[in-house]
């Protein structure tokens, strides 16, 4: 005997209820892992540092942080196009003349990283240095 109409709606509604149900438990258990990962994200301070870039050095040519911390460079090339480069990090942005460029990385590695301009454009670029300091954490 075929189920009445009103039974055949209580029950498709029931299971979407049902699915619902599990869908909102599902949600909820990865709302959990997700802060549970968030949670266990190495703790570090957030750094903006402003590094220009001219014929033929870096200002500054030391900048010092706390390994984790999070670093934002805001590279600028005040004359002609200069690069950012940390080889231990593979960093390597370049800005033109008068450019500004922006990038953030996670210091994780600590220790002393040279930081240099990588391009040939003058000889003097060969010469520009600085160095970024990593403190280990305790």
């Amino acid at each position: 005997m075929p189920m009445p109409p009103a039974r055949r709606l209580a029950h498709a509604v029931s299971g979407r209820a049902a699915r619902g149900r599990r869908v909102a438990g599902l949600a909820l258990l990865l709302g959990v892992a997700a802060l549970l990962a968030w949670a266990q994200e190495p703790a570090g301070t957030r750094h903006e540092v402003p590094v220009s870039a001219r014929r033929y050095e870096f200002t500054p040519d030391r900048i010092v942080v706390d390994q984790n911390d999070l670093v934002k460079i805001v590279f600028t090339a005040e004359d002609i196009p200069h690069s950012f480069t940390i080889d231990a990090y593979r960093i390597a942005k370049r800005a033109g003349a008068g450019q500004t460029v922006t990038f953030e990385f996670r210091a994780d590695q600590a220790g002393t990283f040279q930081y240099y301009c990588n391009l040939a454009i003058d000889e003097g670029c060969r010469k520009m240095h600085g160095e970024l300091v990593v403190r280990a954490r305790r």
